[in-house]
């Protein structure tokens, strides 16, 4: 029988490697639209591949969970225990995302209008 053929995308290193044989991250914090936070403090040396592409994409600006599993192409089970491993280092910060805002008084908006009729 032949070996199956490595396909593009495909990884060749398989997730409980990636995790250090771990299925759950330290912290059960992390939410698909928890922002994460590159620390400009510690250095990359030393860490896996792995954690130094999350580092690499979460330099120039804040990137959510749900989008860091995607550009690292990993479950997000297994990127949440490499974010919790960073967040245990002081590699990342991470930040709650900003909740939705809730429906407003009819009242305020209503003053709106009128203040906006008055002034046209």
């Amino acid at each position: 029988m032949t070996p199956p053929r490595h396909r593009p995308g495909e990884r060749l290193v398989r997730a409980y490697v990636v995790t250090d044989g771990r299925s759950h991250p330290s912290r059960n914090t992390l939410d698909l639209v928890t922002l994460l936070i590159a620390a400009a403090g510690p250095p990359l040396t030393g860490l896996s591949p792995e954690k130094r592409r999350l580092m690499e994409l979460c330099r120039p600006g804040a990137l959510s969970v749900a989008e860091v599993a995607g550009h690292l192409e990993l479950p997000v089970s297994v990127s949440k225990v490499l974010i919790a491993d960073l967040m245990d280092s002081g590699h990342l910060v991470t930040r709650a995302p900003i909740p939705s805002a809730g429906p407003s008084d009819p009242r305020i908006l209503q003053e709106v209008l009128d203040g906006l009729r008055s002034r046209l």
